[in-house]
């Protein structure tokens, strides 16, 4: 049976069959008002099958499934039918403080404030990061770039949303698990969209996970048809759509320059002392809501001489929003000097940076030459080892590792080769190839 992602109290978006039954007992008085709005949140009647907690003595469920889904959904209403269980000390784990707040707690359609009932509803203390059921069970909120929270705090019940996009992920999920010994059966529920990293593989391959894979497609009767005709869609048969849609575990691409198990190796947690800094800008063309993203990518020269990426900070929006952010990164990493490439933009570029600060060091930089050309010299960085990324960049690290020369622009990537180079032709750093 299938459930929309609304989770409003209109009779009208529950699956017709359900809403047939409930008219039909309303309308001899079977059924009192309460009921039928107890009826709106019977989750077990209303999801899809696999969108229900498996059965036996797991320890992880790792639901790996394409955008759409209807993935947090199905991690609120776990963590839900979990308190009505008893269980009470639960981890709601995000990628960012946001994420936990926005879609796992409070905005958005599936959250945990929009999903369950009334008269079942926790009280909410967003300064305190949890939240209060009235049986007493008590969630806490938690976010992959901050990992060091998790130490310490005891659980019994733990929903980690978006794990592959965690800044620090593995940090983040040991301090989890240690956390996670409290009752006779404590258990995680993990929704992702799956990326190739090392965890997510280790995870899969442990017997103590179910490792469930859906598609968008399961999906797709409540979702709109402009997004399936216009996104999903052309996505269909597509490395990208085998990740995003499928949720499919990809190897390298053969013909990218980077390699991911390069950068795996390549990563460190922290970053040593800089004596160069940089925020690099590859605007988009346009910015529409359709129009690709403007890449932001703080990198930094080491005393070591080696470069660490330490940001990654792009957005899809307008000129404004864009240089904000961009000025904000600038400001945050106390960095040298924004450089940003002006092809398209021409001086428009300077004007929107100079708009929101007209006092940051700002250098335009020019593609004389092709797109292969410029990124080649930077990959090779990497490939000698001097090269780190400081945490995770899933975004980023999916175009360096995707991306064929010839292929169209990945704005990440852009932003990346503009910062680095930048850097290493520095007096501070080694020349590298004109671009």
């Amino acid at each position: 049976m299938l459930q929309k992602n609304s989770t409003s109290l209109s009779l009208a978006s529950l699956p017709l069959e359900v809403l047939l039954q409930i008219q039909k007992g309303r309308a001899a008085g079977e059924i009192s008002d309460k009921q039928a709005g107890t009826a709106l949140y019977n989750w077990p009647r209303i999801a899809r099958p696999e969108q229900l907690a498996p059965l036996g003595a797991w320890f992880v469920w790792l639901l790996r499934s394409g955008r759409g889904f209807g993935k947090t959904r199905t991690g609120a209403e776990w963590v839900r039918e979990r308190v009505r269980k008893g269980y009470r000390r639960i981890a709601l784990v995000g990628k960012t403080k946001a994420d936990v707040r926005d879609t796992m707690v409070e905005i958005g359609e599936s959250s945990l404030l929009q999903i369950i009932p009334p008269w079942e509803r926790p009280s909410h203390e967003p300064t305190k990061r949890r939240l209060t059921w009235p049986n007493g069970a008590v969630a806490m909120f938690y976010s992959g770039d901050e990992p060091d929270q998790l130490r310490g705090p005891q659980h019994d019940t733990a929903w980690v949303d978006e794990l592959a996009k965690f800044k620090y992920p593995q940090q983040t999920w040991d301090n989890l698990i240690l956390g996670m010994r409290i009752g006779a059966a404590p258990q995680i529920c993990i929704t992702t969209t799956p990326r190739p990293i090392q965890l997510i593989k280790d995870l899969i391959a442990n017997p103590a996970t179910v490792d469930v894979r859906r598609p968008t497609w399961d999906n797709a009767a409540n979702l709109s048809p402009v997004y399936m005709r216009e996104v999903i869609e052309p996505l269909r048969g597509t490395r990208l759509g085998r990740q995003e849609i499928e949720g499919e575990i990809l190897d390298d691409n053969p013909g990218a320059l980077w390699k991911r198990s390069r950068i795996e190796q390549l990563r460190v947690t922290r970053a040593p002392e800089l004596i160069r800094i940089v925020v690099a800008i590859d605007p988009a063309a346009t910015g529409k809501a359709t129009s690709d993203e403007h890449g932001i990518i703080v990198v930094g020269l080491g005393v070591d001489d080696e470069i660490y990426v330490l940001d990654d900070c792009s957005l899809r929006g307008t000129p404004n929003m864009w240089g904000t952010q961009a000025v904000a990164a600038y400001r945050k990493h106390m960095a040298d000097r924004i450089v940003a490439e002006v092809n398209q933009g021409g001086d428009m570029v300077e004007h929107v940076i100079r708009t929101v600060d007209h006092s940051v060091s700002y250098k335009a930089v020019h593609a004389s030459r092709g797109k292969q050309i410029r990124a080649e010299p930077v990959a090779a960085v990497y490939e000698q080892g001097k090269a780190h990324h400081v945490g995770a960049f899933p975004e980023l690290e999916d175009q360096l590792c995707e991306w064929e020369p010839g292929d169209a622009s990945p704005d990440r990537l852009d932003a990346l080769v503009w910062g680095v180079t930048d850097l290493m032709d520095s007096p501070s750093g080694p020349a590298m190839i004109e671009i």
